[in-house]
């Protein structure tokens, strides 16, 4: 296998790995948030302190977006990343 070929390989399994990470972290951020708007919702106020448990969440959300967006970004644009990386090795 040529170095080449190896790095689009392995930037592609980064990339499904990054992806791999995101999915539970969205999974439990979007559980968090909707159970302290529940909360909140039966306490008749959000909670106490500077930030809420609910901004937390939104944060830790928008955090595993991102996430999964760079993997996918790495899967489809590896090739040319591996381009960039060997440009002066020929």
């Amino acid at each position: 296998m040529k170095p080449k070929q190896l790095a689009n390989v392995l930037i592609k399994i980064l990339g499904v790995s990054i992806c791999v990470h995101a999915f539970p972290a969205f999974v439990a951020a979007s559980i968090n948030a909707m159970e302290s708007v529940i909360r909140a919702m039966q306490d008749g106020r959000q909670n106490m302190g500077p930030f809420s448990y609910w901004t937390y969440s939104f944060t830790y959300l928008i955090q595993s977006v991102i996430e999964f967006i760079a993997g996918i970004l790495l899967i489809f644009f590896s090739r040319w990343l591996v381009e960039t990386l060997f440009r002066g090795e020929e």
